[in-house]
């Protein structure tokens, strides 16, 4: 039998490209455009913006019914009274002003 010395090149690069593709694929799935930490940004910002979306609805809605109370169609007595005394100048019987 003919032994070859020698060494296995082909063995070697074989399993060099196999440990680089491998390493390559690990980080591109961790780190990469759609990695594993990509999409744990994406997700804190997508939350993140949940939160600013019911502070803008809650903003919205106040001021829907602050737009409501001060249309024709809603008189709110309360909100009259008040308007006028703060236009006017006045005050009630029963209410001390400290300046």
């Amino acid at each position: 039998m003919n032994r070859s010395t020698r060494p296995a090149f082909g063995t070697f690069i074989f399993f060099a490209l196999a440990l680089g593709l491998a390493t390559y694929f690990t980080f591109a799935a961790v780190q990469g455009d759609f990695g594993v930490f990509k999409r744990a940004e994406i997700t804190a910002e997508a939350s993140m913006l949940r939160q600013q979306l019911h502070a803008v609805k809650a903003d919205v809605d106040e001021m829907e019914n602050l737009t409501l109370r001060l249309s024709d169609d809603y008189l709110d007595l309360d909100l009259l009274d008040e308007q006028v005394r703060r236009v006017l100048g006045m005050i009630r019987a029963d209410e001390i002003v400290i300046r």
